[in-house]
């Protein structure tokens, strides 16, 4: 009796042990696979916090290029507005009766009546050659095509006056012929912003063709602060519909004979063969000595 009592207490601490041992192995288990999970937990979070960190170092470095990018961009546009201004006096401006003291050769490319469709191929001609030029607008036209004119100017290309409507017969009257001047000179300056000043115009037809009779415009246009601006050298593209560029160029070379060209092209619609020749205009004048310069 004694020796079974004695055996049901020893299975009874057996399995108390058991019981004990089970639940400490557990609670072991359990406690493992929490820190575990808290390891994992934890870095996770760093690994996290890592990434976050990269992601906002590399978007302020984006950032800080950014801005350094557009400083220059402003920087380059600033000194292009520098170059594009005209600060001569007011009056004609015809450096081919002068001769120059510099021992240079001097181009004066210009281009009437745009912008145009054959705009922006200019400006790549000219861009891919490095030369600045300047380029006598028509109001209306200007409106039509604001998008140019600010490439024009942003490029370090002097923007001119050509007037607003072009349809001048100098039959108008000098008060009405300077308010078509000063309209074309405000819907510029809506374009290219208050800083645009230029009071540098060519006559439509030119002037000097014309004789004495518009000495009385010339005259008004000086009391208003302008200077205008004729031509000694061209390609003749106004002379037809589209002359071709060997009609071109052989102009050019007639008329090429002092050391300060201002040379005459046109900016229109119809003149495709005008961007045909410009590369062998650029080309001619180089081969003679020729650099180049915008009217300032």
């Amino acid at each position: 009796m004694l020796i079974k009592k004695k055996h049901k207490s020893i299975n009874k601490k057996k399995k108390m042990f058991v019981i004990r041992l089970g639940l400490f192995l557990g609670i072991i288990v359990i406690s493992t696979t929490c820190i575990c999970k808290a390891r994992q937990t934890s870095e996770m979070n760093k690994l996290q916090a890592k990434k976050a960190d990269t992601v906002k170092k590399q978007h302020i470095v984006k950032m800080q290029k950014e801005k350094e990018i557009q400083a220059l961009v402003a920087k380059q546009l600033e000194l292009n507005k520098k170059k594009n201004t005209f600060s001569g006096p007011p009056g004609e401006f015809a450096p081919w009766k002068t001769k120059r003291t510099d021992g240079r050769k001097v181009a004066y490319l210009t281009f009437d009546d745009g912008p145009s469709v054959n705009t922006t191929a200019i400006l790549k001609i000219l861009n891919d050659n490095s030369i600045k030029a300047t380029f006598f607008l028509v109001g209306t036209n200007a409106e039509r095509n604001s998008s140019l004119v600010k490439k024009e100017f942003n490029e370090g290309h002097v923007v001119g006056n050509h007037t607003y409507s072009h349809s001048i017969s100098y039959r108008e009257g000098t008060e009405n012929f300077l308010s078509d001047v000063g309209r074309c000179n405000e819907v510029l300056k809506s374009i290219l912003g208050p800083q645009y000043n230029v009071k540098l115009m060519r006559f439509p037809g030119g002037y000097l063709g014309h004789g004495n009779r518009l000495v009385p415009y010339s005259d008004a246009l000086i009391t208003a602060g302008y200077t205008y601006v004729d031509w000694n050298d061209e390609t003749g593209d106004a002379e037809g519909y589209n002359p071709t560029v060997p009609v071109l160029m052989g102009n050019l070379k007639k008329y090429t004979a002092t050391d300060s060209v201002v040379v005459l092209m046109h900016d229109t619609e119809v003149k495709t063969n005008t961007v045909q020749a410009l590369p062998q205009v650029i080309q001619y004048l180089k081969d003679n000595g020729y650099s180049f310069d915008t009217i300032h």
